[in-house]
This record gives structure tokens, sequence and C-alpha cells, in this order.
């Protein structure tokens, strides 16, 4: 996640490539997270797919890139179910700062370029989050 977004940061693009990684390397971390196959995997792919489906559809409207479409159905792949609403939440709250800083930054330096946001560091900011939360935070109990 922290790769793609570097790479989205720099470039403005996440390769497929890496996506397929990403959303690959989830099947050996259910399997190593103890995750039954049969309802629990069948689940966190529909869920994943779901929220791929949406933002494929901001996609089609020219809301969002292609590659940070994929790079979310990857990464939701990873994030546990009853995550999935914090998840997201976390992603438009930090997308939201990013578009932000690149509004400030083209009002103070500006071009004739189209604005793009890097959302793949919002989506992998998110995806690291929730990660954190429900496998690294021994905390969870205290309110």
């Amino acid at each position: 996640m922290i790769i793609a977004a570097i790479s989205d940061l720099r470039s403005r693009s996440i390769s497929n490539g890496l996506n397929a990684t990403i959303a690959l390397a989830a099947i050996p971390f259910w399997i190593a997270s103890g995750m039954a196959f049969w309802p629990d995997m069948a689940w966190q792919l529909g869920a994943a797919f779901a929220v791929f489906v949406v933002f494929a559809g901001l996609f089609a409207i020219g809301a969002m890139g292609g590659g940070d479409v994929k790079m979310i159905g990857g990464v939701m792949l990873w994030i546990p179910l009853n995550l999935f609403l914090e998840t997201l939440t976390v992603m438009a709250i930090g997308g939201g700062i990013l578009s932000a800083i690149m509004l400030i930054h083209s009002k103070i330096r500006p071009s004739d370029k189209v604005i793009e946001v890097p959302y793949g560091v919002a989506i992998a900011a998110a995806g690291l989050w929730a990660l954190h939360q429900q496998y690294l935070n021994h905390f969870q109990s205290i309110g």
C-alpha cells in the first residue's frame, strides 16, 4: 500500500501489477488469519467487489482514476468487514485533505494542468489505519 501511495504521489498512476499484488496478497493473509473459506472469504470478496463497483461508477463519470479504483478494490480485500464504513470514512477525509492541499497548491502556483489528486495516498492511509485498528491496537477496550 505504501509503494502504491508513493507511486501515485510521484506519477499520479498506480500500476495494474501493483494493484494485482495488493489484491492477490490478501488470499494468503486470509488463510494465515484463520478465515474460513465459506462464508467468511466469500463475504469478504463480495463486500470488496461491491465497494469496487461503487467506485467504478465514480470512474465512469470521471470523478476518480482507474488505478485508484482498482487499488480501493484490492485494499478492501484486506479490511475486516466490521471496519468497512470506518475505512471508507477515513479514506474520504484523507481524500478531502489531499484535495484541499492540491487546491491551495494550484492557487499558489497556477498552472494550466488539470489538478489530479493522488488519492492512492488516502486509500493507503485508510487501509493501513484499518489494519492497525484490527491487528495492532492493543487498547481496543479503552473507550
